[in-house]
Order: C-alpha cells, then sequence, then structure tokens
C-alpha cells in the first residue's frame, strides 16, 4: 500500500500513464505513399495524357493568333509573326461585336427554353403512367439519336416557303398570310427555326438527366408531403428542387457550352444568311479560316471566344467549384 500511494505521488500532476505512448502512425500505402495520396498518383497518367491532347492543341491555337498564318505561308513554310494586329483587326470590326451579342443572346435563349422544356417533360414523366412514360421515352430517344444532317433537312422542309408543311397548316386553320411565307428571310425569324432546331436535339438529354435527378428524392418524403397536406407546387419546391438543383446546375452548364458552339444547325440552314444575319461565333470562325484561309485571324477569333464563352460561364463555373467543396 505504501509504495504504490508513493509511486502516484511521484508522478507528475496532469499526466496520465498513458501520455508518454506515442500516437497512431499515419497509414502508409503503396511504395510509402498515404492513402490520400494513391487516387492522384492514379489519376496522374490521365491527367498528363488530357493535357496533352487537349493543352498542346490549344497552346498551338494562342501562337497561331499571333501569326500571319494563310495558304502561303503553310505552302512556304514561313513564319511570320503579328503580334496583336489579328486582335486589332477582329476587334475594331463593329460587326463582331454585333455578332459576340448575337450569339450570347441566341445562346442564353436556347438554354433557357431547353431547361425549361426539359424539367416541364422530366417531372411529367414521373406521374405518367408506366406504358406512357414509355412511348414517350422511347420518341425522346429516337429525336435524340437522329443525325443533326437528318433532323435539318427534315426542319428545311417543315419551315419551306412553298412546300412546307407548316405553311400549309396555318392556312387551313384560316391564317391566309401565311401563303408563300419565308421564315428565312430575316436574321430573327432564321435563328428562331435554328433555335427550335437546336431545342428538337436538347431536350431529351436534359429531360433524362433530370428524370435521374427526380428519381433520387424520397418516395418517404413525398408520402409526408403529402401527409401534411402540402400542395403539387409544396411538394416540388419542398422535395424536388432540392434534388434536382445540383444536377440542374450541371446541365445548364453543359448547355450553356454546346449551344454556344453550334456550328452545323447554323450552317446548313442558311450558311449564316440572309446577309450575315443568323452568323455565329462558330461561322465567324469558318468563314475567317476554312473559308477565307487567314488562320491566323481565325485563331484570335478562337481565342475571343473562348475568353466570351468563360465569361459566359464563370457564375456556373464558380456554383460547381463550391459544390465539389460542399461534397468533401
Amino acid at each position: 500500500m505504501t509504495s504504490t500511494t508513493s509511486e502516484r505521488t511521484a508522478r507528475p500532476a496532469g499526466k496520465s500513464p498513458r501520455a508518454g505512448r506515442p500516437g497512431p502512425r499515419k497509414r502508409q500505402g503503396f511504395l510509402g505513399l498515404s492513402e490520400r495520396a494513391i487516387p492522384y498518383l492514379m489519376l496522374a497518367p490521365a491527367l498528363v495524357f488530357l493535357i496533352a491532347l487537349l493543352g498542346w492543341p490549344a497552346l498551338q491555337v494562342i501562337a497561331i493568333s499571333f501569326r500571319e498564318l494563310n495558304l502561303g505561308e503553310l505552302v512556304r513554310g514561313e513564319v511570320i509573326w503579328t503580334g496583336f494586329d489579328n486582335y486589332v483587326e477582329v476587334l475594331s470590326d463593329p460587326e463582331f461585336w454585333t455578332i459576340v451579342l448575337r450569339t450570347v443572346v441566341f445562346t442564353a435563349a436556347v438554354v433557357a427554353a431547353t431547361v425549361l422544356i426539359g424539367l416541364g417533360i422530366a417531372v411529367l414523366m414521373r406521374h405518367l403512367s408506366k406504358g406512357v412514360r414509355m412511348a414517350l421515352q422511347i420518341s425522346l430517344v429516337l429525336a435524340w439519336a437522329t443525325p443533326i444532317i437528318a433532323t435539318t433537312t427534315v426542319f428545311q422542309w417543315m419551315f419551306d416557303q412553298q412546300y412546307g408543311i407548316l405553311n400549309k397548316t396555318l392556312v387551313l386553320l384560316g391564317f391566309d398570310s401565311f401563303q408563300g411565307h419565308s421564315w428565312f428571310s430575316t436574321g430573327p425569324s432564321t435563328l428562331t427555326v435554328i433555335g427550335l432546331l437546336v431545342l428538337w436535339q436538347a431536350v431529351p438529354f436534359i429531360a433524362f438527366t433530370l428524370y435521374a435527378g427526380l428519381l433520387g428524392a424520397s418516395k418517404d418524403l413525398y408520402e409526408a408531403a403529402s401527409i401534411d397536406g402540402a400542395t403539387g407546387w409544396q411538394a416540388f419546391t419542398a422535395v424536388s428542387w432540392p434534388a434536382l438543383k445540383p444536377v440542374l446546375a450541371i446541365v445548364t452548364f453543359l448547355s450553356v457550352l454546346w449551344d454556344f458552339k453550334v456550328f452545323t444547325q447554323v450552317w446548313a440552314i442558311r450558311q449564316g444568311g440572309p446577309d450575315g444575319e443568323s452568323t455565329t461565333l462558330p461561322v465567324l470562325l469558318y468563314l475567317k479560316g476554312i473559308s477565307g484561309s487567314g488562320f491566323g485571324v481565325a485563331a484570335a477569333v478562337a481565342v475571343l471566344m473562348l475568353i466570351v464563352l468563360v465569361i459566359v460561364t464563370w457564375r456556373y463555373m464558380r456554383l460547381l467549384v463550391r459544390s465539389q467543396e460542399t461534397e468533401l
């Protein structure tokens, strides 16, 4: 008893018997690396490949934008540096700013319509019976899978001035003023037709993605909302919207990227006409580069187009980064 008491008295105050023991060692993984470093090590080859595949061409475009690169220079193998002359030529052209504004407005209108219609179809699919929902989903897949040129040809026939089914239908409904009406006589009407064409093929992806987000919401929450006497709109805002919000941000971001650089539909409909009134930045890029053989100026347009796209999508990129930080 006496020796035990003296040992307890001899211990420094405030220290336990385990105080001197070393803490737990960090777990080591492959090649002595910590477990947190292993995923980054495994992703490194793919990251290096992507940098080589995407980064090098991007640097080449930036370098070309400072050169007078045309067919003659390509044939002779010469390298003529022009500094910022290509950027000055593009930025000093009033038509360029008109095209930028037109592209931004066109993209915003198409993205807004695509997301709203896709959201409506996604909500509708959740409330349809199994057979009707399956028929709707098959129709969406067929519209999505149809090649762009084939769909463009169908739309050209539908909106044709003399033989288009749309004009004939409107005349049969009593709108005689649409007899021989030209839907491609002005830039705004041409862009409207192009927007409907883009909308037709973009809605299926948005609808399926948002429908998948709706399926992530728990049925118990809907039942609880129903028991509490919530209306359809209240159930949507309280249960469906929290599940859809992150998915909606992603599909909106992707839609902006896709619709901003739409080229095939615009070129196939009227090659940017009439009189260039439906020309967008991707079409301008083609006209300056491939068609006009001014590859240096076209590269400058591409760099400026990328800057405009980053400005337009900056808010969505911040939202995506914040969502990733929240998940971590």
